[in-house]
């Protein structure tokens, strides 16, 4: 059997203070942070059926660009948790999350400027 737990908030401390038998005689993985080469990897995923962006090494610009940012937030929540003694977390789904709000706001932006187009022609 395995449960994920997030160590985000004060639900995990609970659930482990409230039911010890999830902490004591079983093996915990930690999972670390994802190479650049896979946040690269899984942006590019997610941005190649995009047909707005036709020129791959933009979109592969693009996904080094979001890999950059996701490693940068990561590296900033170390300062935080140094200067203010306190954790923030960056996980994986922040991730994709910051890949779909990116999704979002491109076909957002693209049929604001479509509908102007359209309006002026």
């Amino acid at each position: 059997m395995a449960l994920c737990f997030s160590p985000v908030g004060d639900a995990f401390r609970f659930r482990a203070r409230m039911f010890p038998g999830l902490i004591n005689s079983t093996s915990i993985d930690w999972f670390h942070a994802w190479p650049e080469d896979a946040l690269i990897g899984v942006a590019q995923k997610f941005l190649e059926p995009i047909t707005i962006i036709p020129d791959e090494e933009l979109k592969n610009k693009i996904a080094e660009h979001m890999a950059f940012v996701h490693i940068s937030i990561g590296e900033a929540n170390n300062l935080f948790r140094i200067q203010q003694r306190r954790n923030n977390y960056t996980t994986p789904t922040s991730f994709l999350e910051l890949i779909k709000f990116y999704l979002k706001l491109l076909e957002s932006k693209t049929t604001r400027i479509n509908d102007q187009i359209e309006r002026l022609s």
